[in-house]
């Protein structure tokens, strides 16, 4: 999968608002990255695509935080702090509902999660600047992937 170059906050949060735009009820996106790589930053642009003008605070103690305010509700999880499964959460709520999820940290429930999802990495290069790729984790993810690919290049980003 390529990669590609954001040099700053601005950039990263300008490519979440363009995922956001082209999203659809169900998505699901896993957030991939260290501490510090971004995730939340990316979070609050793509709230931004959706329309979304509250602001977003990551929700690391709250596990979950709902914004229903754009034009699809905003799932927004931070599973960093669970120390066990995800089964008992009630998460599928979410997951298959009626908005879209960004999971931060998602990497630690992917044995929790049945819904087909798309894996965004944000890698630390600098201070400044993040490397971003993609990963579709089924079929019909890489389906909706290969879709929001040729969205984003008609956006201008050559993924």
């Amino acid at each position: 999968m390529k990669k590609i170059q954001l040099r700053n906050e601005e950039e990263t949060k300008k490519l979440a608002f363009d995922i956001a735009s082209l999203s659809q009820k169900g998505d699901i996106f896993l957030l991939t990255g260290e501490l510090g790589a971004g995730k939340t930053t990316f979070t609050k642009g793509f709230a931004q695509g959706l329309g979304i003008e509250q602001m977003i605070k990551s929700p690391t103690y709250t596990l979950i935080r709902e914004y229903d305010t754009g034009r699809l509700p905003l799932y927004h999880m931070d599973v960093y702090r669970l120390t066990e499964g995800a089964t008992d959460l009630g998460l599928d709520e979410y997951l298959e509902g009626d908005g879209v999820c960004v999971i931060e940290w998602g990497q630690m429930i992917i044995a929790d999660i049945f819904s087909p999802y798309i894996e965004l990495f944000l890698d630390k290069v600098s201070n400044e600047e993040r490397a971003f790729h993609m990963r579709a984790t089924s079929p019909s993810a890489t389906e909706k992937m290969k879709q929001l690919q040729i969205n984003l290049s008609n956006l201008g980003w050559d993924l």
